[in-house]
């Protein structure tokens, strides 16, 4: 059993702690991505007026996709299409393409923009990806990066059509998820507030981010256009709904385990093959051990005294061939004699020796009763 397994814990040992370097030096870099299924739409509520009008509820809402076909390998290509409407009564449409007196209709636009898949960072070239319906854009745009850090962020204003700094504030949990509190501050920049409008923009916008996936879970603005001569063109508040925020927690959370998941899996998968290498060499080191030993029995002396069944004496004493003790024994000749008086012409061993039927010469022992 130790032949199989000695080796196969080897084996096993070096697959996990090649996984387990897999995982940490390769797999952080596909996983942490942006994924190029995202088709989202995001929810806002607030309250606004318009052109000095009386101030009212408004709605928003976001539509952010992601173009597959002219997206790649390293970089996501979004498009998007945001509408802001009267919602006084409560049952406002998403959107709608009627204007003028009377619709709901507040403000309509669509963007198109590509990021890199990893720093979520616009990318400079923005023709490459988009062609015609390409725009200069900087900074980051609709996320922030994975694991994000305690620092200032460049972020897009499309008002201003450059990236403003987005300032790190404070940590804060949501409902149990940890996010970082980001704050956007703009006063009276001069910028086009209207298409064809040239007036003064500013804005305070706060943002928290969830650090593990840099999604925005949470948004809450407050925004102030004004014309030339001071007046108010748009002063509105606006923010994620509660039914958003909720959403967007549920979807971090589920996210953000997955990343955990991947990056506990280099250390398991590590502690592991260690375990199963340690095992495997003192397997192998205790069959080294044994594989040159010689085990070594010890057979019992024959036994003189024993007499095989059907065999004489004799015939156990003449079957036993050790070495005597007596050195001469073995090379003393039989002596021979001339016989007594009245045995004439017959030749008998010398006195001492005994001549059994069928049976080779030995020394007779002297019968102590004769000595």
């Amino acid at each position: 059993m130790r032949k199989i397994l000695g080796p196969l814990l080897l084996g096993l040992g070096g697959f996990l702690l090649t996984t387990a370097l897999l995982v940490l030096l390769w797999v952080p870099g596909q996983v942490k991505k942006t994924p190029l299924d995202v088709d989202s739409i995001t929810t806002l509520s607030g309250d606004a007026s318009y052109l000095q009008s009386d101030r009212g509820p408004v709605k928003a809402t976001s539509h952010s996709a992601i173009d597959g076909d002219a997206s790649d390998g390293d970089t996501a290509v979004f498009k998007t299409f945001s509408c802001l409407m009267w919602n006084k009564d409560g049952k406002a449409p998403t959107c709608t393409s009627a204007e003028g007196k009377g619709s709901p209709l507040l403000n309509a636009g669509t963007d198109a923009f590509a990021t890199d898949r990893r720093t979520a960072l616009a990318v400079p070239d923005q023709e490459k990806y988009l062609g015609n319906l390409a725009s200069a854009h900087q900074g980051l745009i609709n996320k922030f990066p994975f694991d994000v850090e305690q620092k200032t962020y460049p972020f897009w204003d499309g008002i201003l059509d450059r990236a403003v700094d987005a300032v790190f504030v404070a940590e804060e949990k949501l409902d149990g998820l940890d996010t970082y509190k980001f704050n956007i501050n703009v006063k009276d920049e001069p910028a086009e507030i209207t298409k064809g409008i040239q007036g003064t923009y500013s804005l305070d916008k706060t943002m928290w981010i969830d650090k593990a996936t840099g999604s925005i879970i949470k948004q809450s603005e407050k925004q102030l256009r004004q014309l030339p001569d001071g007046s108010p063109a748009l002063d509105m508040n606006l923010a994620f709904t509660d039914e958003q925020v909720a959403a967007n927690i549920k979807d971090a959370k589920a996210n953000g385990g997955k990343l955990s998941l991947v990056g506990m899996l280099p250390w398991i998968a590590g502690l592991l093959g260690l375990i199963s290498l340690l095992a495997g060499l003192i397997l192998n080191r205790d069959k080294d051990g044994t594989a040159g030993e010689v085990v070594r029995t010890r057979e019992p002396a024959p036994d003189a005294t024993r007499v095989p069944a059907g065999a004489t004496a004799s015939t156990a004493v003449a079957s036993d061939t050790r070495p005597r003790t007596d050195p001469e024994a073995s090379t003393r000749p039989i002596s021979t004699t001339p016989a007594a008086a009245g045995s004439a012409g017959t030749e008998r061993p010398a006195e001492g020796w005994d001549l059994g039927a069928g049976q080779t010469a030995r020394r007779a022992e002297p019968n102590s009763a004769t000595e």
